[in-house]
């Protein structure tokens, strides 16, 4: 496996502009008018309401290949659910590529925050490994897809062998991530918390928890850039009229981490807006598709 230093920074912008780019962003009306598709499981991964993922199965005996799914929505249930996602899971589904789609407590639930949300991400990640055998997935190379706050949710997964023993978010044995691919991701609670238009509000600093005695560093167990270095592949897909996460904040995030010798993969996609990053048919989807059939090994469906 390659390391993170070996990575070449890479800011692409998509080369061709359809008439479609040119118009207006999409609204995320244009995606819920569609027909909704539905998963082929829900399973629990602990007790609790919103303690569940929605598995999506391709066609076929398996074993098939992996998409671990974090949805976004400012780290809100009431913003948004795991359904906002039912799109892009079809679409890979149908690509023969299986997805686990994680649902987990929002800051505006009970537990929610730090260290619950976490938590809740964590132990959905870990149950992968469990379901794996029962539905002849292969785990052993997880490729993790966020949006927006699940972005930052996902590249947090892949931070986890970092985490200092005296966190309550410490794992011993996390699941191992090969590739994540953050869509509009919002990565940097230490940013969010800064950005005087920030979009959601005070979420970011409940997400980072408080400082304590015994945990001085409210980012280092909870954001990204102050968790790294960490060995995972990492690909930031922006949109270039996103006005949630412009695509300055995928650009702020991999800066942090080039000064400690990472250096992401950066796509700029032109014309698009925070919606077209999870609707199929759009340039950024299509991008996307083409990043994780080439992190899981999948040839591209004719």
């Amino acid at each position: 496996m390659k390391t993170p230093q070996r990575w070449g920074l890479a800011l692409i912008a998509a080369a061709a502009m359809s008439a479609a780019a040119m118009a207006a962003p999409m609204q995320w009306s244009e995606l819920f008018d569609r027909p909704k598709p539905q998963a082929s499981t829900r399973v629990p991964y602990a007790k609790g309401d919103l303690h569940y993922a929605d598995l999506w199965l391709p066609a076929g005996k398996g074993p098939f290949p992996v998409v671990l799914m974090v949805h976004g929505g400012c780290w809100q249930t009431d913003v948004a659910d795991l359904s906002i996602m039912n799109w892009a899971a079809d679409d890979l589904a149908k690509r023969g590529i299986a997805v686990w789609n994680i649902e987990y407590r929002g800051v505006d639930r009970p537990g929610g925050g730090y260290p619950g949300t976490y938590q809740d991400v964590a132990a959905a990640a870990d149950g992968l490994r469990r379901v794996a055998p029962l539905f002849k997935l292969k785990a052993d190379r997880v490729v993790v897809v966020g949006h927006s706050a699940g972005g930052h949710l996902g590249l947090w997964l892949a931070a986890r062998p970092s985490i200092p023993k005296y966190s309550p978010l410490r794992s011993e044995r996390p699941l191992a991530i090969a590739a994540v691919v953050s869509l509009g991701g919002l990565p940097d609670l230490e940013r969010e918390e800064a950005r005087a238009d920030g979009p959601c509000g005070s979420a970011a600093r409940t997400m980072a928890g408080p400082k304590t005695e015994k945990r001085p560093d409210r980012f280092r167990d909870t954001s990204p850039p102050a968790m790294a270095p960490f060995a995972t592949r990492q690909f930031l897909v922006s949109g270039s009229v996103d006005d949630i996460a412009p695509a300055a904040v995928a650009a702020s995030y991999a800066h942090k981490l080039g000064m400690k010798g990472i250096r992401p993969t950066l796509v700029t996609i032109k014309g698009e807006g925070h919606v077209e990053l999870i609707a199929p048919g759009s340039a950024a989807w299509a991008q996307t598709v083409k990043i994780i059939e080439a992190e899981l090994g999948v040839a591209p469906k004719q």
